[in-house]
């Protein structure tokens, strides 16, 4: 059973950065397709970004192009996602999901990261 866990997660100031890592175990996370999540208050989960295990491409929501970069260390079975330029409105807890077939709905989930961006 692959786990996921999440890291990396705080308070940071609008144009701040952070960087998000999931470790995974029970699994080699290069056989999935995998991504990163999140949901604020009130609202939807929504997809932030999702990288291939086949040919490493990736996937990246409007409203992060630009911002936010996804990669994978497959020797460390690691994602991650390096934030740039935050803004409030990236506030939000951050999950990491994977799956063997399709970034659209994982089965595989962490718990959680809270980011949250404010003066």
């Amino acid at each position: 059973q692959l786990q996921l866990v999440e890291s990396g997660g705080g308070l940071v100031r609008p144009g701040g950065s952070l960087r998000l890592s999931c470790a995974a175990s029970g699994g080699t996370l290069e056989y999935y397709v995998i991504g990163w999540f999140r949901q604020a208050p009130g609202k939807e989960r929504e997809g932030v970004s999702c990288i291939s295990s086949i040919d490493g491409s990736t996937t990246y929501a409007d409203s992060v192009k630009g911002r936010f970069t996804i990669s994978r260390d497959d020797a460390k079975n690691t994602l991650y996602l390096q934030m740039n330029s935050l803004k409030p409105e990236d506030t939000a807890v951050y999950y990491c999901a994977a799956d063997l077939l399709s970034c659209s709905n994982p089965y595989y989930w962490g718990q959680g990261t809270q980011v949250t961006v404010s003066s």
